[in-house]
């Protein structure tokens, strides 16, 4: 499991970990090694962040997951599970104080 964890985060961590100075320094470097037009090179390093910022989300989107799985795995309960729990003991203590009355 940790393994997977692991391989998803390296993966991901190339282009994700990217700031946008670093990406629109690697566009600029990229257009003028290539020869491109200003514009080429603005939608070149447009494309570069939007596929930055897809990669960010898949990757947080996949650490969740992944937690999520380790975490039912090993029976830890959930702040979900809590809060169901706080619920359920505010409800019985009021119901215990209205016996009491």
């Amino acid at each position: 499991m940790f393994d997977l964890l692991k391989k998803t985060m390296l993966t991901g961590i190339g282009i994700a970990s990217m700031t946008k100075e670093k990406i629109e320094e690697l566009g600029k470097k990229i257009s003028e090694e290539s020869k491109l037009t200003e514009e080429e090179g603005k939608k070149m390093v447009n494309d570069l962040l939007k596929q930055s910022e897809k990669a960010r989300e898949d990757l947080e989107n996949q650490v969740q997951k992944l937690v999520k799985q380790a975490l039912e795995k090993s029976n830890i309960p959930t702040w979900e599970d809590l809060n169901r729990l706080e619920k359920r003991i505010i409800k019985l203590e009021n119901l215990g104080k209205e016996t009491d009355k």
